[in-house]
């Protein structure tokens, strides 16, 4: 069971990241709070750019791999938002799901490492703003 489900079409980015920044945070704060992602059409592997871009503030994706969305990780999360699947709805039907928000971010896997840089700060700042607000309910 998780607190937060992070969802993407591929989970090869925008989730990964999510969620990698979700849980170190936790931790660091020593909060139980658990992060997962997944992805509607999951991708073979995470883009190299994301995982250069995360490596560059000390997260190691090298050993994530992406992975199907399924019924059960829907049921059992507290929360579940979506990464930009308002940019391709048709791919991404987990947007159509109740009480789903959509953090509407770009796909990085074609980004250069400057874009996917500016996506993963956004997320960062967006996961700060989830935990803080998760910490108050």
């Amino acid at each position: 069971m998780s607190d937060v489900l992070f969802v993407c079409v591929h989970n090869a980015g925008r989730s990964q990241m999510a969620k990698s920044l979700f849980n170190r945070l936790s931790r660091q704060r020593g909060l139980r709070l658990r992060a997962e992602s997944a992805g509607t059409e999951p991708g073979e592997h995470v883009h190299a750019n994301v995982i250069e871009a995360m490596r560059e503030v000390g997260q190691d994706l090298t050993g994530e791999h992406p992975k199907m969305l399924t019924n059960d990780m829907v049921k059992e999360a507290q929360r579940v938002i979506t990464m930009g699947c308002a940019v391709d709805a048709e791919a991404c039907p987990a947007l159509f799901l109740k009480d789903v928000e959509d953090w509407g971010l770009p796909d990085p896997k074609d980004g250069s490492l400057a874009d996917v840089r500016a996506i993963r700060d956004t997320i960062s700042q967006r996961v700060e703003e989830l935990i803080a607000s998760l910490k108050s309910e």
